[in-house]
Order: C-alpha cells, then structure tokens, then sequence
C-alpha cells in the first residue's frame, strides 16, 4: 500500500527536482552556554531526567546542552536551504538543498563538517546497494481473540501478578500515525489515569500524532502495550506512562526520517523516558536510492540513526526495537546496534516466523537478542476490533512492555543489566543462533534470579517477594532496618488461611499446604504495610 502510495507522488512531481535535491547532515563547531548549562542541568533537563541519570550513574554532559539556536537560523538564512531536523548529541542538523548549496555551507565558520546522505557525494567509493524495508510491513486479519499467549510466552503475566504492571515507568514509542488512540474505548483506561504524558509529530512538526490517517501502524504498536478491553485484551504494560513520537514519514524514503528520530531520542532522554521502543527499521529510501545502506553498514556503528541510539544507551535509556522483516536478507538500522535490544519474531507455538531478520557476523553482538511473538499477534485496530496481525514490529513492543515492567521490579538495574538479565533468562541462552538469537525470554526467571543472586542489592525500603508463582517456599525480603515485621495471608474471598512473623533471620514461609490458587499476601510493620498477589502452583 505505501509503495503505491509514493508512485503516485513521484509520477505527479518532476523528475528533475528529485534529480537536485539533496540531503545532509551538518555538523558545527561549538555550542553556546555549556558550562553554565552542566552547572544547572534543570535548565536543559528535566528532573525525571536528572534523577534518572543520577540512579544510574549516567554522566550529564556536552551532549545534553541544546544546537545553537543562532546557528540555526543562520542556515535558514542560506540560500536554497531547508532545516528539517537538530540534534543536539551530534551537535548537528538536517538540511535539504541542492548540491551546490549545501556544499556552500562549507564556507560557514560554525561548521565543522558535512555528511552527505548520498555517500557518491562525499567522495566515497560508490557501493552495490541492497534493498531494504523500513517501517514494517504488516499483514492482518480482522478476527477476535485475546493477547493471553503472547504474554504468557515471556511470563509477563507472572509480573503482574506480583504488581508489576509498568506503574513509575515511562515508555517513549518512535512510530507513525497513532489516529484514534485519543478516542477509542481500548485505551480509555490508559487516558483517564493520565498516562499519556506527550505527543509529537516531528515529520509534520507539530504535536497532533492523532489525526495522521496515513498509518495505523503506531496505534497497533501501543495496544500491545498499553491497549485494554474488559475481559478482552491487556497490554504488556498497562500501567506504564507514554510519550507518543511520530518521527515515521508513512509516505515518503528519506534519510531525514533517521534525524527526526534521533531527534525524538534526544527530547525523550531530556523528559526521563526510561525505555524506548522503536518498530521501524531503515536501509532503502526509494526517493534517492544513491541514500541506499549496503549490508557492510549494518556493523552496529556506521548508519546515522544506529550512532545516535548507541548515545541513547548511554544516557541510560533501554531501548528496543524490531529486527525487521525481511528474513534471510537480515537485520537492518538501528537493530544492528549492539546497545539496542533486537527481537525477531516467533508464531504462537514458538516456532521460527519466516520474515523474521536474521542476523550476521556483521553485526558486533549476537543478532537479534531475543524473539517474542510476532507471527498472529493480538492487537487492536482503530475501530476498538482485536485482530491478529504479523510482523516484528509487534513482537518488539510486546516485549518492550514487559521489559518496563521487569525494570519496574528492579529499579536498581542499568539498562544493561536489564537486558542480559532477559537473554540470560531464554531458552537458548547457551546455544543462541541467528534465527531466534538467545531465544524466548523468561522474565519471571530474570526477576527471581535477580533478587536470588549473591549480589543483589536492593533498596532496604523496598519488600520483594519470590518465586512468584509459587510451589512450596516463599522467600521475602525484610528490610534490614525492620526487627519484627507480620505476613498475613488471604484466600479470594477474604478468609485469612496464615499468619507468621518474620524479620531478617526467618523471611521463608512454607506455603506446601496451601490448594493451587491466587492468594493475597500482607506485609506490614509499623512503618510500612504492602500487598502482593500471590499465585500458588
């Protein structure tokens, strides 16, 4: 459909505009107010941001600070030039222009350098190009069903059960259109407790994400996550906040499209996003096919908006994204990144999806880390109607909403301890492949083996109870602080089945007697009193 769509545009467009208009990045020489900025990062930053940062030990720095806005307007000010998008990690901006304009930059005392995105333009070797797909295309069919087995697979289920639905974790969703998500009844629940924090279209630069009909493609995306019908369907992070990013051209193939995400990844990280999901992939702009990757590109460092979220890593953001779905003609930008989380696709059953990208040896890390989901996925249409639907594109953010909620149990944890501990966590962790990587991860197991290990540090404030579910020992975490502190125990109906005390000596509960069912246990002392849902096997 969309490469019908862009047919038509071209055959109505003249041949010889195409022919010269360029893009490139320009990168600059310096930044304005640095040291005054580092000094008071509340004035670039936001203090979710900051205190995000600081739990993780993420260093504020020159990136951090803004472009030079009079940097900026000077290259408006350019002739033939057009601004499309800033990045203040690069230091740098998106122009669009004619060859000779844009070469004429050079003359400015405030730029360092320019990159071409036709690389023929840098004086490079010109390349065999390889034709890739960038937002994932998707096949449905409109049938009725429930999200269970998609979250079962990676016993997200299992975290809720033990209260870990997203609540405190802020996801940022880099997509295309999100039509309807402000008034279907799917996400109700999701806008009456005010957790859509955002929204920002940075292809059409404005903050309506909600009437681009173009694509549905986002609004599929965050039903798994945050999508919910009674009875019906829940996401994998229903209690999550989002922000909503349009940084996709649902018509359009341009490089550009990889600035406005590195864009949007810039403003997350300024806002406190602790994960990122991203179900786009870049590698073939058929505008400029001379903008084309080759498969050397995808080495994890090279390609534009792979650079940009290797910095998002480093701010200490976890991101995820879709392996793509060109199969064996394999992994495309920014899935390469070894910083990025890479899913592939599985069908109900676990089994391989046969679109699904695989990975190389050109990739510097095993490619893709992990597969959920993506062959018959449960999503939600725009019309409220649950259908299934293929593509890596979901299985990304399927898992991306469980990752949040693993995260969310574990607030200690970098980004990059939450991500080994999802493939340590896989069912083939110890013979991984380039068809379904390290396989399907547990993360029941990654939270018990979490707060089971030797090292494991954790917040003397904050209670933790283990495995969930349960078979015959429970183990509870006291604070260390607290001498003496109560468990109480109640069936569905309320009736109290057990009682003990406990404290930092005796903190397991023999639970064998117990009939297999869903329990609730209290915690409480005098300074604090806390319910978990216990599930009894």
């Amino acid at each position: 459909m969309k490469k019908n769509l862009l047919l038509l545009i071209l055959w109505s467009i003249p041949i010889m505009y195409f022919a010269q208009q360029e893009d490139a990045w320009v990168y600059l020489t310096d930044k304005q107010n640095v040291s005054a900025s580092l000094t008071d990062p509340i004035s670039i930053l936001t203090q979710k941001a900051i205190d995000r940062k600081n739990k993780h030990g993420v260093l504020i720095d020159e990136r951090d600070v803004p472009v030079d806005e009079n940097y900026i307007s000077l290259l408006k000010e350019q002739s033939g030039i057009s601004v499309l998008a800033k990045s203040k990690w690069f230091n740098a901006v998106h122009v669009r222009g004619t060859e000779t304009n844009i070469k004429a930059l050079e003359g400015l005392s405030f730029v360092s350098s320019i990159d071409f995105a036709d690389k023929s333009l840098n004086n490079l070797k010109a390349k065999q190009q390889k034709k890739e797909s960038k937002l994932e295309s998707v096949f449905t069919d409109f049938i009725y069903g429930t999200a269970s087995n998609q979250i079962q697979m990676i016993k997200g289920d299992q975290l809720h059960l033990a209260n870990y639905t997203g609540t405190g974790m802020t996801i940022a969703i880099m997509d295309a259109g999100f039509p309807n998500v402000n008034s279907m009844s799917s996400f109700q629940r999701l806008r009456n407790a005010g957790n859509i924090l955002g929204t920002k279209d940075y292809v059409q630069r404005d903050d309506d994400v909600y009437t681009n009909t173009v694509s549905s493609h986002g609004t599929w995306v965050l039903s798994t996550m945050a999508g919910y019908i009674d009875n019906d369907y829940v996401g994998t992070a229903p209690d999550a906040s989002y922000y909503l990013f349009i940084t996709e051209d649902g018509i359009n193939e341009n490089p550009v499209e990889e600035s406005y995400w590195v864009e949007a990844a810039e403003h997350a990280d300024s806002l406190g996003v602790d994960v990122i999901n991203t179900s786009l992939g870049y590698g073939s702009f058929y505008e400029n096919t001379n903008y084309n990757y080759v498969v050397s590109d995808y080495d994890g460092y090279t390609t534009f908006i792979t650079r940009g979220a290797n910095i998002a890593y480093e701010k200490g953001m976890l991101l995820i994204t879709s392996a793509g779905n060109e199969g064996l003609a394999g992994i495309n930008a920014p899935a390469d990144s070894p910083n990025v989380f890479s899913i592939g696709a599985v069908d109900a059953n676990g089994n391989y999806a046969p679109f699904s990208s695989v990975g190389s040896a050109v990739q510097p890390t095993q490619k893709p880390d992990v597969v959920a989901q993506g062959q018959g996925s449960a999503a939600i249409h725009i019309n409220d109607a649950i259908i299934s639907i293929d593509g890596t594109s979901f299985s990304s953010p399927i898992l991306a909403g469980s990752i949040a909620c693993l995260w969310q149990a574990l607030p200690n944890k970098t980004n990059a301890e939450i991500m080994q501990l999802a493939r340590a966590s896989a069912t083939q962790f110890n013979n991984p492949d380039y068809y379904l990587g390290f396989g399907i991860p547990n993360l029941q197991l990654a939270l018990s083996t979490a707060l089971s290990s030797e090292d494991w540090v954790e917040n003397i404030l904050e209670l933790k109870v283990f495995p969930n579910p349960v078979s015959n020992i429970l183990n509870i975490t006291v604070p260390s602080n607290e001498n003496m502190v109560q468990a109480y125990l109640f069936n569905i109906l309320g009736e109290r089945v057990f009682e003990t005390d406990l404290n930092k000596n005796k903190n397991q509960i023999d639970l064998s007697f117990l009939n297999t069912g869903l329990y609730l246990l209290k915690i409480q002392s005098q300074s604090f009193s806390k319910s978990f849902k216990i599930l009894k096997n």
